[in-house]
């Protein structure tokens, strides 16, 4: 259930940090309002401050989360800007879960086995 609790708060905040580089990439590259700026470091501020919420070290946390935020990533392409993942893309992304998983609890795994 740890698995789980861990996996929806880095995806939580892989949204938090989509959102706050998404915004200011609109006002940059498409012209939109330089209000979205606002929003964005909001959005930055909560993705920092959910990455406070996990007990492993501090690296440990980082490397780990690469691994759902390229898999949000993903979702976010298809969701927002309307291209599909290819196969290879989730080929990789599964790598990269069962790294998160390594990463964060293979330590406890392997002490189970």
């Amino acid at each position: 259930m740890e698995i789980f609790k861990t996996l929806g708060l880095f995806v939580v905040t892989a949204f938090a940090e989509i959102i706050g580089c998404y915004l200011p990439y609109l006002y940059l590259k498409e012209g939109k309002s330089f209000w979205l700026l606002l929003p964005a470091a909001i959005s930055l501020g909560i993705f920092v401050w959910l990455l406070t919420f996990h007990p492993q070290a501090a690296g440990r946390v980082y490397a780990a989360y690469g691994g759902v935020y390229i898999c949000v990533a993903l979702m976010w392409l298809w969701a927002v800007d309307a291209i599909r993942p290819t196969v290879t893309d989730w080929i990789g992304v599964s790598f990269c879960l069962v790294g998160v998983i390594i990463i964060m609890y293979g330590k406890q795994l392997i002490r189970n086995i």
